[in-house]
């Protein structure tokens, strides 16, 4: 074998189409894309239009809902709440909250609530009372002989609107 010998395998390689190169290619006069017309111009681009007809992502409903003003809740672990106890800047004789934890210096704000997550250690017993807690903390927390208190949820009520009564003729 010589180096001038080597080429690629027989239909390993296809040539493009050379479009618009005479009638006799095949692909020649409007290079295949018809006669005249928005489409047979450059610069195109039609992605979702279907003629006028309602295009098919306007037609099939929508999913999900992402809340306008969602609950945003400040995330505590237990290691802080054990740390702030340490320290003496937490009281566990008395119940902890949000205003609690934020006079303490365990957390700068309380937003709309605090969630307890479950990194860390708990050994001082605790009466909570927060807006979330998981389920690692919460076995921490009620091992350590401590309790916590949840907001009920609040039941979504439908309210019917009921049509006014019709008031009576002569009546």
């Amino acid at each position: 074998m010589k180096l001038h010998e080597i080429r690629d395998n027989e239909g390993a390689h296809k040539r493009r189409m050379r479009v618009g190169r005479g009638i006799g290619s095949g692909k020649g006069k409007t290079s295949g894309r018809g006669v005249k017309g928005q489409k047979a111009r450059t610069g195109v681009s039609l992605h979702a239009f279907e003629g006028g007809q309602m295009p098919l992502y306007r037609r099939l409903p929508k999913r999900g809902f992402k809340p306008i003003n969602p609950t945003k809740l400040v995330e505590v672990n237990l290691w802080q709440l054990q740390e702030a106890v340490d320290s003496g800047r937490l009281d566990a004789s008395k119940p902890i909250d949000g205003a609690v934890l934020v006079a303490s210096g365990v957390l700068r704000r309380s937003r709309d609530g605090v969630r307890l997550l479950g990194e860390g250690e708990l050994k001082a017993k605790l009466t909570l009372k927060l807006a979330g807690i998981t389920a690692k903390a919460k076995a921490a927390v009620e091992s350590a002989g401590g309790s916590i208190e949840l907001p009920k949820p609040v039941e979504k009520v439908r309210k019917m609107a009921k049509k006014p009564a019709k008031a009576k003729a002569g009546a």
